[in-house]
């Protein structure tokens, strides 16, 4: 019998797989990995967190997208929880289903996918020369960690573990804990 070999993806096969199928997909450096389904508290969370942006942001020049849109990094295409753009959305081409150019991403931290939210996707996100906000929700506990992009280009975290806090993200919105975290056992 004979290894399978491991087939590499280009970007396009990948866009171009991603048309066909419903199931969604992330791309990384050539390969191709699928998304496993999301909890009850994850898909709250990931609720609350967009209905809170979007009615703080939705009479501005801003724009909140769910996890059906794809954005792009370096080797990267991945659809994170909740992504924001400020001023005119740039796309990758005509479908307008690839963002390029989001300010905030969001991810809702699950135990399969928090290591690599926290290590090498948070790595590719930081290439995005537009992103100023990166935030990391767990779901199993009240902890949210907001990154930040200094003006050096390093990155400031800071960990919000009370649920009587907000947290301001500077010239965006603020997200009080109590909004993202309701409706789960843990608000």
């Amino acid at each position: 019998m004979f290894a399978p070999v491991h087939h590499v993806w280009t970007a396009e096969d990948y866009l171009g797989y991603q048309e066909i199928f419903d199931s969604k997909h992330e791309f990384l450096d050539g390969s191709v990995y699928a998304m496993a389904s999301a909890s009850e508290s994850h898909n709250r969370i990931t609720i609350n967190t967009i209905t809170a942006l979007h009615t703080q942001l939705r009479t501005g020049g801003c724009s909140v997208f769910g996890s059906d849109m794809l954005v792009q990094a370096p080797g990267l295409f991945a659809y994170p929880d909740v992504s924001v753009v400020c001023g005119t959305p740039q796309f990758l081409d005509d479908k307008r289903n690839v963002l390029l150019n989001p300010i905030l991403i969001v991810e809702v931290l699950s135990p399969a996918t928090a290591r690599y939210d926290h290590g090498e996707k948070f790595q590719r996100y930081q290439q995005i020369a537009s992103l100023q906000h990166y935030l990391l929700i767990a779901q199993d506990q009240v902890q949210i960690e907001h990154s930040v992009r200094q003006s050096d280009d390093t990155w400031l975290l800071t960990e919000i573990r009370d649920l009587s806090v907000s947290i301001e993200i500077a010239s965006l919105a603020v997200l009080a804990l109590t909004d993202v975290y309701e409706k789960t056992d843990l608000g």
